[in-house]
């Protein structure tokens, strides 16, 4: 609104400069309304951060107070720490991290937009003059805050807008300096995070080995009252083991059995080598058995059997 009414007393005829770190679709329908014709001049692909600026994610539990303590412990922890900004999703979990802070002898202030102007300007001098050592905000500070020292941004929530991330961490490493950004992943937002470099176009790296998160770790199973054998999987691969020991056993007296009737087998083939071999009987014809069974002494008629001879023959013959 603010932007529309000096827009309307400002003169039709006008140049018109206007900055963005980002380009998203609310942002560019805005310039469209604002600005005529207006020629594009981008100094960086889109939604990317800068190459001074040292980003690293810590895994962290998804409790309010465990987060607490991971963060008190990256404090401790960050190198050449001069001042940073801590970004909250919610605004009553500023006010409870900066009591937080407070109570474990942190110099800390916060920032919200549900502040009055006044406190809110106080407590951005306090911060900028050095006064102010931690500064945990809201997104309100992610936009339009002009602080070329910041050394240090840390995420204590994870943003659920990628965009916002860019943002966030665009407030340290400014004008050629350096600087680090922190976020602190939960296991519910592991899915923002990934989000998140989807946009940038890089992986970001783990604090602990600058690798993801290592897969979960079993915890070992208890040992039973009865045998006091570890349960679950150390019992069914036991089991395994004794099944594929009694199978080993069971194929081993099949192979011995084998071995034997094989000697066997050798031992006859050896006894029948030095006897003769039975002669076998030689079938005869029946011309053959019939020249057998026939006397020399017998005369054999010219026509064969008499009794096969019919009689007309028989008499003629006579």
């Amino acid at each position: 609104p603010d932007i529309e009414r000096i827009s309307s007393l400002l003169p039709p005829r006008r140049q018109t400069l206007f900055f963005s770190a980002t380009m998203p679709d609310e942002i560019r329908r805005l310039s469209e309304k604002f600005l005529k014709n207006p020629e594009k001049i981008q100094v960086a692909r889109q939604n990317s951060t800068a190459e001074t600026i040292e980003q690293r994610l810590v895994n962290t539990g998804s409790k309010p107070a465990e987060k607490r303590a991971t963060l008190r412990e990256q404090i401790e922890l960050s190198r050449d720490l001069k001042n940073a900004i801590i970004f909250c999703n919610r605004k009553r979990d500023i006010a409870t991290l900066t009591r937080s802070l407070s109570r474990h002898g942190y110099n800390a202030g916060a920032l919200h937009g549900d502040m009055d102007q006044k406190n809110r300007m106080a407590t951005l001098a306090a911060f900028k003059d050095g006064s102010l050592k931690f500064l945990v905000a809201s997104d309100v500070a992610a936009r339009g805050l002009d602080i070329p020292a910041v050394s240090h941004v840390f995420n204590f929530d994870v943003p659920t807008h990628a965009e916002d991330y860019v943002h966030r961490i665009g407030r340290t490493g400014r004008a050629g300096r350096l600087g680090t950004a922190v976020t602190l992943i939960s296991p519910a937002e592991t899915k923002y995070y990934k989000a998140i470099e989807q946009l940038i176009g890089k992986n970001i790296n783990w604090m602990a080995d600058d690798q993801p998160l290592p897969p979960r770790i079993e915890t070992a199973p208890s040992p039973t009252k009865e045998t006091g054998e570890p349960s679950g999987r150390d019992t069914k691969g036991r089991t395994a083991r004794k099944g594929t020991s009694r199978k080993t056993e069971t194929s081993a007296s099949n192979k011995n059995r084998d071995q034997a009737g094989q000697s066997h087998q050798e031992q006859s083939r050896t006894e029948n080598r030095g006897r003769k071999p039975a002669e076998k009987p030689v079938k005869q014809t029946a011309g053959q058995q019939e020249q057998k069974n026939t006397s020399p002494d017998s005369k054999a008629s010219p026509f064969g059997d008499e009794s096969a001879i019919p009689a007309f023959l028989l008499q003629s013959m006579s």
